[in-house]
């Protein structure tokens, strides 16, 4: 996990430079031609759940990412996807599989100059997923002994028709790489609202939601490449210059 830190932290500061380096270049550019801005539908794939699925032999993962820029500022945003998970647990080992869709909006904080489309934003999703948890074996504790000797005890007991609701608060990063390629970058801190649970065990692993840690909170990050479709321009509105005021005598 430690490497794995390291590696998006690399990646979010590769992402920051490349904002800073195409702000500096653009402000040496003339700015008397009217600004275009280009709207559309931007598609792409969490490279994270992609890539972890070939190194991490008890995990199967795919992620959908979408957003489209409504106004200057604001994108809705969408994440679909799916997940298949064996998790080892200290007292349960049980393997779960589900479907997921999150939905929300971006909020672009960064200033971009001419016909620069990065962003640095903040954003809230709502999440639900659907899945099903299968028991492969679970230990217990022979309470008669006086060091509790563990035994192992197979199941492969199933249990389906598992839901659960959650909110996420979502910040990030996305830079344009090459002509209407971007790669991006965010953490998620989120918060459960409701689930169905199986009536042995808790939901320790929700697709998703990531691990639940035994609460209602949770937290998540993706590193992803998208493509833009443009779909039209708009002309950007120069800000009014404000008049003096007046000193009243």
């Amino acid at each position: 996990m430690k490497h794995i830190s390291k590696f998006t932290f690399s990646i979010a500061l590769m992402l920051v430079s490349l904002l800073t380096q195409a702000q500096d270049t653009t402000e040496k550019k003339d700015t008397i031609a009217p600004k275009m801005e280009r709207y559309g539908l931007r598609v792409g794939v969490d490279l994270f759940k992609l890539t972890r699925s070939f190194y991490e032999d008890k995990y199967r993962g795919l992620e959908l990412v979408g957003d489209y820029r409504l106004t200057r500022k604001h994108y809705l945003a969408a994440e679909i996807g799916n997940e298949d998970k064996t998790v080892d647990d200290e007292q349960l080992n049980f393997s779960t599989k589900g479907s997921y869709i999150r939905v929300g909006f971006d909020y672009n904080a960064f200033e971009n100059w001419l016909d620069m489309e990065n962003q640095i934003y903040v954003g809230l999703r709502y999440g639900f997923s659907t899945f099903s948890h299968t028991l492969n074996s679970y230990t217990i504790y022979d309470s008669n002994h006086y060091f509790g000797i563990p035994t192992e005890v197979q199941s492969g007991e199933e249990f389906t028709g598992l839901t659960a609701q959650w909110m996420e608060v979502v910040a990030g990063v996305k830079a344009e790489v090459f002509n209407n390629v971007f790669v991006g970058f965010s953490f998620r801190l989120n918060r459960l609202i409701s689930q169905k649970e199986p009536n042995n065990f808790e939901n320790l692993y929700i697709p998703g939601f990531n691990k639940t840690y035994g609460g209602e909170f949770g937290i998540g990050f993706n590193y992803s490449v998208s493509y833009f479709i443009p779909l039209y321009k708009s002309k950007v509105k120069p800000k009014e210059k404000e008049e003096p005021k007046k000193i009243k005598k």
